[in-house]
């Protein structure tokens, strides 16, 4: 039997009275001292060390010397020597000792020492030595795991996973790995808690609260949710954005089953009495909906009565113009697109197409794209790609027989013409469809260049652009009103802008009734400025009233005269609504007198209004209610896209209660963590761009 085989068999310990133990460098007991009288120290010791498996002691010259079972060297061996230079010899001098053999080195792990201290840090519990993980370090842990699995979107069967577990094991012995319904568990516990402190922080902002919603069905399950999305501007004048439902939405999907949800989610979370709009696509259910949900709520909540409160998407109305003017020349481009749908249809045709491109000596590296027909932009990538390739399509006629469809040289000039007045149109959309959205004083200046734009086409001397705009301007003329307030409203409150930018361009697009359009928005405002000044009317109508009571009083008595009792009432209330009126136009002028503020690209609306709201007290409030109702409903849509990597074709039973806490605790979890890490990343945003450098860079660390 080999050494490294054989193991030392000790006998069981007699009874002792005193036990002494030193501990080696490796932490193991070297040698015990079994004494049966406490005088009898000096007497014989058991050897215990693992070392004497590979060394026997003699007796030479009334010395203990340790004699190597390999090669032969005689060593010192007794007690009072230790045991230190006997494992040395084995591990690293003996020449005939085999390897194995050699006592097993422990080895410092200084990343499981940082662990451990930044793990104390975050923590606070005081732990000294990284052999304590109690219970309360487990339960801290299960946390973080169910916070990783949200903010990411892990699957819950990542605790199943044997090399995740075997990481985490590597990291951190101690911690017991959940199964998938604890991990489910812990992560409900989290939305739970978020949800209470989200609906706390809602309910003590003091800004009236905007809503976004939309409809959503999962095409790997078809089952359909309803996501609604609040948005405000809290104490700081940062914009907030929380999703604060994910619902399953059975069908019919009507407008009664809609207000329904919606009704219930704004008085669950009390908004319904601070609400200032819906933001809502253009569907005919969502109408109805906004009607039932209108005459629900109380008037008396909400700004101007609700005037403001039936928000139509700009998207939506964007491509509802643009896809008038695409049926319009429709025949115009069909051979385009059955063109780009050939090439695009097997990787051969891929292949030969890129050939010939190739020869043809075209620069451009992009793909042919083929368009969706209710997404308007993507017919005009479609399109402006196809341009360039334009000379290719009638090179491949001689290519392929099947290939019937090349398009004419009109074909081609009704297409360059669509790009080109399109392309502003695909610069609109991708503002309004960013997934950082704006206030709502952006949209302003692009829509209105839209529809001058859209003037200009009507005197083209081309008789389809002309067309063309017909259809747009009807279209847009028709939704305009829907959106027309809240922007001007909006662009009004921007110090970069106020009156001048709404003046240049009303005057482009009412001419001689530019005056009273501008009016029409002043006299909005106004409305508002009675509005939010409600402290000031309370006082005024009590003041008004006291006066009424102590003339009636009086005059009864005096003159017998009531109708003098009418005529004071009436005298005091002019004076003062017209003081009010004052002192709303004096608010007003000072802000629309003073200079605008430069027009940069880092001009910062909220930060405007954070610093200089004080000398604009009503308006201000005003700034913080109308600056947070989106346009769009683009938030909303955002969480589809997150959705719909949770319910893929493979996690399609996920069931609907955990997809709501697993939605609505990412999208709370990420407002705690916006301003510490600057961007928001999921499992799918993987990069490889700088990954040579990166992997050069962590060599040259190691």
């Amino acid at each position: 039997m080999s050494a490294t085989s054989s193991a030392s068999t000790l006998a069981p310990r007699p009874p002792t009275s005193t036990t002494s133990e030193s501990q080696s460098l490796f932490g193991e007991e070297v040698e015990s001292v079994s004494v049966e009288n406490p005088q009898q120290q000096g007497t014989k010791r058991r050897t215990t060390s693992d070392v004497w498996n590979h060394f026997k002691k003699k007796n030479i010259d009334g010395k203990v010397k340790a004699q190597c079972n390999y090669c032969g060297r005689l060593m010192a061996g007794a007690s009072t020597s230790g045991t230190t230079h006997l494992k040395l010899h084995i591990s690293k001098s003996c020449p005939s000792a085999p390897r194995e053999a050699s006592p097993p080195r422990e080895v410092t792990d200084i990343r499981k020492q940082v662990l451990v201290k930044q793990h104390n840090r975050t923590r606070s519990k005081g732990i000294s030595s990284p052999s304590v993980f109690n219970e309360e370090d487990q339960k801290a842990s299960r946390r973080d795991l169910a916070r990783m699995v949200i903010l990411h979107e892990y699957p819950l069967a990542i605790v199943d996973h044997v090399g995740f577990r075997d990481f985490v094991g590597g990291l951190w012995p101690n911690f017991k790995i959940v199964g998938r319904n604890t991990l489910k568990r812990d992560i409900k516990k989290i939305y739970n808690e978020k949800k209470q402190k989200t609906m706390l922080e809602i309910d003590k902002n003091a800004s009236k609260v905007a809503i976004t919603t939309d409809l959503w069905t999962a095409n790997n399950s078809k089952r359909s949710f309803m996501v609604i999305t609040a948005h405000y501007i809290n104490g700081s004048w940062t914009l907030e954005s929380r999703v604060i439902r994910f619902i399953r939405m059975p069908s019919p999907h009507d407008k009664y089953s809609l207000s329904k949800i919606l009704l219930e989610c704004l008085s669950d979370w009390n908004i319904d009495l601070k609400l200032s709009a819906i933001t809502v696509d253009n569907a005919s259910n969502n109408d109805g909906m906004m009607k039932l949900v209108s005459d629900k709520l109380q008037a008396s909540s909400l700004i101007l009565g609700g005037k403001l409160l039936h928000v139509r998407c700009a998207a939506h109305i964007l491509n509802l113009v643009v896809q008038e003017g695409l049926n319009v020349i429709g025949d115009g481009i069909e051979k385009v697109q059955s063109s780009v749908y050939f090439w695009t249809q097997s990787p051969k045709r891929v292949e030969i197409f890129e050939k010939i491109s190739h020869q043809s000596h075209i620069a451009s590296t992009k793909e042919l794209v083929l368009d969706c027909r209710t997404r308007w932009n993507s017919t005009y990538l479609m399109l402006s790609t196809a341009l360039i390739y334009k000379d290719v399509f009638s090179r491949l006629l001689c290519c392929e027989p099947q290939y019937q469809s090349a398009p004419t040289n009109r074909n081609w000039e009704v297409a360059q013409i669509v790009c080109e007045k399109l392309g502003y149109f695909h610069k609109v959309t991708e503002l309004l469809s960013g997934t950082a959205y704006p206030t709502a004083n952006h949209y302003f200046p692009s829509v209105f260049r839209l529809k001058i734009e859209l003037n200009q086409w009507l005197s083209s001397e081309d008789e389809l652009v002309k067309k063309m705009a017909t259809k747009m301007l009807a279209k847009f003329d028709k939704y305009w009103s829907d959106i027309h307030d809240i922007m001007s409203l909006a662009i009004v409150l921007d110090s970069r802008y106020k009156l001048m930018l709404l003046t240049f361009y009303f005057n482009k697009m009412y001419g001689s009734k530019a005056n009273e359009e501008i009016d029409k928005v002043k006299n909005l405002l106004f409305e508002l400025f009675a509005e939010y000044d409600i402290e000031n009317i309370d006082r005024a109508v009590i003041f008004s009233q006291a006066s009424s009571s102590t003339f009636t009083s009086s005059a009864a008595h005096e003159h017998d005269d009531t109708m003098r009792d009418y005529d004071l009432f009436v005298s005091n209330a002019t004076t003062n609504i017209g003081q009010r009126s004052r002192d709303i136009i004096s608010e007003f002028e000072l802000y629309a007198s003073e200079k605008v503020s430069p027009r940069t690209e880092q001009f910062d609306v909220l930060g405007w209004w954070k610093q200089n709201g004080s000398k604009y007290p009503t308006l201000e409030r005003i700034a913080r209610d109308i600056l947070a109702i989106p346009m769009t409903t683009v938030a909303s849509e955002l969480a589809f896209s997150t959705s719909g990597r949770l319910l893929s074709p493979h996690r399609s039973r996920l069931h609907h209660d955990t997809l709501e806490a697993l939605m609505c605790g990412q999208s709370w979890l990420w407002s705690e963590l916006k301003g510490v890490h600057a961007t928001i990343q999921t499992v799918l945003d993987d990069y490889e761009e700088n990954e040579v450098e990166e992997s050069h860079a962590m060599e040259l660390s190691d």
